[in-house]
């Protein structure tokens, strides 16, 4: 029983080791064949370039709903003003 809880802990043991260890990645396209560094930096620089785009697409919206939000705020203000001229 000892014999049999000792082996399965070096097996654990060994096991966790090798998680910890960091193996190279290697990337691969669809077809399942690793790509060359020429090929993983042209993907890096793509993926890059794509964040980027979608970073100043965010932005700008980002700028267009501050911008109409005062825009807003700026119309309610003068409807207040003017209603109040009124009476």
């Amino acid at each position: 029983m000892a014999m049999r809880s000792t082996v399965s802990r070096i097996r654990l043991n060994r096991f966790m080791e090798g998680c910890r260890r960091s193996a190279p990645r290697y990337f691969s396209d669809d077809k399942g064949r690793v790509l060359s560094e020429e090929e993983r930096a042209a993907e890096n620089v793509y993926i890059q370039k794509m964040e980027r785009e979608r970073m100043e697409k965010q932005k700008l919206k980002a700028e267009k709903e501050k911008a109409a939000a005062e825009k807003q705020k700026i119309l309610q203000d003068f409807d207040i003003t003017q209603s109040s001229q009124r009476t």
